[in-house]
């Protein structure tokens, strides 16, 4: 009996069924639901409905994690993983919010991981063929989305309550963007020691990693051409040759596609 519901469970989180597809696009649905429902509850007072969700939000994601590690060949290995971890800090926010408030938003990492996953990757060309064509600038955007969201919730989460300055998630996106495009108005600012160190560990590895991921947004290092002689379909964005037989490609621009 054991055996036949992991074998179900496995091929629910593992398997390239029909059904499969659905229940990670499912999952992924779910996450959206839940990083948009931290953002909006950051601006306001949380009623007793916003507490009992939390409740609801961090049960669900309770059963989630079970069951991955339930279904997980090497447990210890998946335990240890910084996603995984991250995932469990996210989960207590939402069943203890007294005691992990503020940090719900680290479950955007669990969702870049269901996103990069093998299976998820590959049905997304199957199905979209705007995905197929851009997949190089659309996981970059999503690279990106995410890199400003995670450190806006730790701004946010270090801030909220503390800087009159961070209200709510907007005022910590605002100060984020203005710190990695080196804009800094300077009408918010981190105020004390800890502060400071947030700021220069922002500007320190942020603006680099930013302006990366931006280069690879808008300049991206590969180009989808086919070859007509292998098949090769990504080809450096100056290329005359193909890497993979030698044969001329014909890349008109240094855009995409």
């Amino acid at each position: 009996m054991a055996s036949a519901f992991h074998a179900k469970l496995y091929a629910l989180y593992e398997g390239n069924s029909d059904r499969a597809h659905v229940f990670r696009y499912a999952l992924l649905a779910f996450d959206m639901v839940t990083i948009l429902f931290v953002i909006v509850t950051s601006f306001f007072a949380h009623p007793l409905w916003v507490e009992i969700t939390d409740l609801v939000f961090g049960f669900l994601i309770l059963l989630d994690f079970s069951a991955r590690v339930y279904v997980s060949d090497r447990k210890l290995h998946y335990l240890t993983r910084p996603a995984t971890i991250a995932d469990v800090i996210a989960m207590v926010s939402f069943l203890a919010p007294l005691a992990g408030e503020g940090l719900g938003f680290l479950r955007i990492l669990r969702t870049l991981r269901l996103l990069h996953t093998y299976q998820l990757m590959n049905r997304l060309r199957q199905d979209f063929k705007l995905f197929r064509k851009h997949e190089e600038v659309i996981v970059a955007a999503i690279n990106l989305l995410v890199f400003i969201f995670v450190t806006t919730g730790l701004i946010y989460a270090l801030e909220h309550g503390h800087n009159e300055h961070i209200r709510n998630y907007a005022d910590a996106l605002y100060f984020t963007v203005t710190t990695l495009t080196t804009t800094g108005f300077g009408d918010i600012t981190l105020p004390g020691t800890t502060g400071r160190l947030v700021s220069i560990a922002v500007m320190f590895f942020g603006v680099t990693l930013f302006l990366r991921l931006a280069q690879v947004l808008f300049r991206p290092t590969k180009v989808r051409y086919e070859c007509e002689n292998c098949g090769l379909m990504l080809h450096d964005a100056d290329a005359t040759h193909c890497k993979h037989c030698g044969a001329v490609v014909h890349i008109q621009t240094e855009g995409l596609l």
